[in-house]
């Protein structure tokens, strides 16, 4: 059974930092491309950040592109996202995915193309 498990969200300060994980068990994890998707109430699931296969690509939503950092660490079964001067706007419950169906080097954005969904994780950036 396929299971992802986010951790690492909280309460931070606006500025401050937070690394989100995710733990992958149940699949033959190398074969899968990696996501970080957010929502808020209200508001549809947008895509953050991906990484493909090997990690040899990245790529991250333009509103954190140099703000946040996506990796993965295949022989432990993980992907992070390493969020620097974090901001209110932020706020989201954030979801690791994995695509078993990207290419080698692919990284897809839409959430409709990732096989497995982890129950996601709290970020709150207060002002």
């Amino acid at each position: 059974q396929v299971q992802l498990v986010e951790s690492g969200g909280g309460l931070v300060q606006a500025g401050g930092s937070l690394r989100l994980s995710c733990a992958a068990s149940g699949l033959t994890f190398s074969t899968y491309a990696m996501g970080w998707f957010r929502q808020d109430p209200g508001k549809e699931r947008e895509f953050v950040a991906g990484i493909s296969r090997v990690g040899s690509r990245t790529e991250v939503q333009d509103s954190v592109k140099g703000r946040f950092t996506i990796s993965r660490d295949n022989a432990k079964k993980a992907v992070y996202l390493q969020m620097t001067s974090l901001k209110p706007e932020d706020t989201a419950v954030y979801s690791c995915a994995a695509d078993g169906r990207a290419s080698l080097f692919m990284v897809r954005r839409d959430p409709r193309d990732y096989d497995f969904w982890g129950q996601g994780t709290q970020v709150t950036v207060s002002s």
